[in-house]
């Protein structure tokens, strides 16, 4: 099952390749890392979001579909319309 969850989550990420989106991420020791950016590629197991320059050190950062099922990486995808929270139905 969990599997299948996680393909879930890909294909729920794959249309929203090249759009704008927002990371919240667990840091460790109550830490959480707010990051923007474009999500450039997704790959069988993990994400690609290319981040902003000016906001960030690093140019890419990688995230497994497995850190959104145990909610230790929060997505959301960027509109015109406004901010859509990507959350998968179990």
């Amino acid at each position: 099952m969990a599997k299948n969850s996680l393909l879930d989550i890909k294909r729920s990420l794959e249309p929203h390749v090249g759009q704008k989106i927002m990371l919240r991420a667990n840091g460790g020791r109550r830490k959480t890392i707010e990051r923007s950016g474009v999500l450039e590629e997704t790959y069988p197991s993990v994400f690609i979001v290319k981040l902003d320059q000016e906001q960030n050190a690093f140019k890419r950062v990688s995230y497994s579909y497995a850190d959104i099922l145990t909610e230790s990486v929060e997505v959301t995808v960027c509109n015109d319309d406004g901010q859509v929270r990507i959350t998968i139905q179990q």
